[in-house]
């Protein structure tokens, strides 16, 4: 009964994860964390504001363009007069517009606003790496807590084991050899729980960096529970309808995937450089319009006469014109390129992502059920081993056993978690929530 009992506990210690402080930080606050402290976010919003300005600037460019001039000056001597207390002023003001630049203008413009919805993808494509390394640390914590809680409880059992085999060999019941493997398992048990400290220690280290934040004070656990309805149904599915849900989410994420817009939007800015470069063939033609006033302490004031001039230019040059085209056409077809290039990578990513989600809810189920079974013979193993008709050795590949479906229930859990968050990035969906249905939908 007692050894039930004890069982029971190192049960409800496995599954319990760890106790959870009042002041817990749940994933959402550790997402605000990381992005807050992220340094690249900043420096792309940064980014987007400068694209904003360059913009303007360009807007600016249209208006016409207005200065103001003076002068003064006098005779120190000589001169027509000989007055050499002569002295005059003057001020000028002028307009300059431009009237036709082949284009030039208004294709810069386009390339200007693709710049800033370029720098907006990047910033989001940022902003959901960012929300990766936050949940990837978050869960690596807890994954490193449930492993360290695993080897707490084994070690329990061993030192158990190891109790019962030292009674039994000053009785001389055993031999030293299983008296020394008793000592081995338990020394085993002991490396392990070492290695899981050092684990969960890096884990928080890792998520201290990320976050900014000095003190970990604790986290909320994960309620696998409210996730259990969709691991049983992706751990069901068809071949068939894997594929829809492939076709589904490939239509969502080829809208919404930042990567594949900035991809977009560098394919067409490379267009628009062509575009550009095509408009160097073109004239200019600039309209101006000057008048100004001036004054004289011996002829008084007057006003001069206003000015209207138009001029233009025409470039001679062609073959630079015809080589910066051509190196344009180039890039063109780079970013071309690279466009069908992360078409085919994002498609691999999509399917890659829905799969392993998929695999790992079915790992999740085998490897629990996998647990309870192990469990129930570990169970029957330490009774027998106290009876006696057990060996340690048996005890050993027991708790072997258990040590590992443990591990491989808490790497599926986290690991289904992880590759939530994953396609939730791919698509820029609002939550892993959105995830779940769509793929139980699909």
């Amino acid at each position: 009964m007692k050894l039930k009992i004890f069982l029971a506990v190192i049960l409800f210690i496995f599954f319990g994860a760890f106790c959870i402080a009042e002041d817990a930080l749940n994933i959402n606050q550790i997402r605000s964390f990381a992005l807050s402290n992220s340094k690249i976010l900043s420096k792309l919003n940064l980014s987007i504001e400068s694209s904003i300005l360059n913009e303007k600037a360009q807007n600016y460019n249209n208006l016409p363009s207005f200065s103001l001039g003076g002068s003064a000056g006098g005779n120190l001597w000589g001169g027509e007069t000989n007055i050499t207390d002569s002295y005059d002023a003057g001020a000028n003001i002028s307009l300059s517009q431009k009237i036709w630049d082949g284009g030039r203008n208004s294709v810069i413009s386009s390339i200007n606003k693709l710049s800033t919805e370029i720098a907006r993808k990047e910033a989001l494509q940022e902003y959901f790496r960012v929300l990766d390394s936050a949940d990837a640390a978050y869960y690596g914590v807890l994954e490193s807590q449930a492993s360290l809680d695993a080897a707490n409880s084994l070690l329990e059992v061993s030192m158990l084991g190891l109790a019962i085999a030292e009674i039994r060999h000053e009785s001389g019941v055993i031999s030293i050899g299983d008296y020394l493997q008793a000592v081995a398992e338990n020394e085993s048990k002991k490396t392990n729980q070492s290695l899981a400290k050092r684990d969960l220690a890096l884990s928080i280290a890792k998520l201290k960096s990320i976050t900014g934040l000095k003190e970990i004070p604790g986290l909320e656990a994960i309620d696998f529970e409210t996730y259990e309805n969709a691991i049983q149904k992706l751990s069901k599915l068809t071949d068939n309808e894997v594929d829809k849900i492939n076709s589904t989410f490939w239509e969502t994420i080829y809208v919404n995937n930042p990567l594949l817009a900035k991809s977009s939007l560098s394919s067409k800015k490379a267009d628009r450089a062509v575009d550009l470069a095509t408009k160097d063939y073109f004239p200019h033609i600039n309209l101006g319009v000057s008048t100004g006033l001036t004054y004289n302490n011996i002829y008084g004031s007057d006003t001069l006469p206003g000015k209207l001039s138009i001029s233009g230019s025409i470039p001679l040059n062609l073959w630079v014109t015809r080589n910066n085209i051509q190196n344009k056409k180039i890039a063109q077809e780079q970013a071309s390129l690279d466009y069908r290039e992360t078409e085919l990578s994002l498609d691999i990513e999509i399917q890659s992502g829905i799969l392993n989600c998929i695999a790992q809810a079915s790992s999740v189920i085998s490897s629990r059920k996998a647990l309870e079974y192990s469990q129930k013979q570990l169970e029957n193993k330490m009774e027998l081993y106290r009876l006696s008709s057990a060996s340690i050795s048996e005890l050993s590949d027991a708790v072997a056993m258990v040590s590992l479906n443990q591990n491989q229930l808490i790497r599926a859990q986290y690991s289904f978690l992880l590759y939530l968050s994953f396609i939730r990035s791919l698509g820029v969906f609002e939550s892993e929530q959105q995830v779940i249905e769509l793929m139980i939908s699909g």
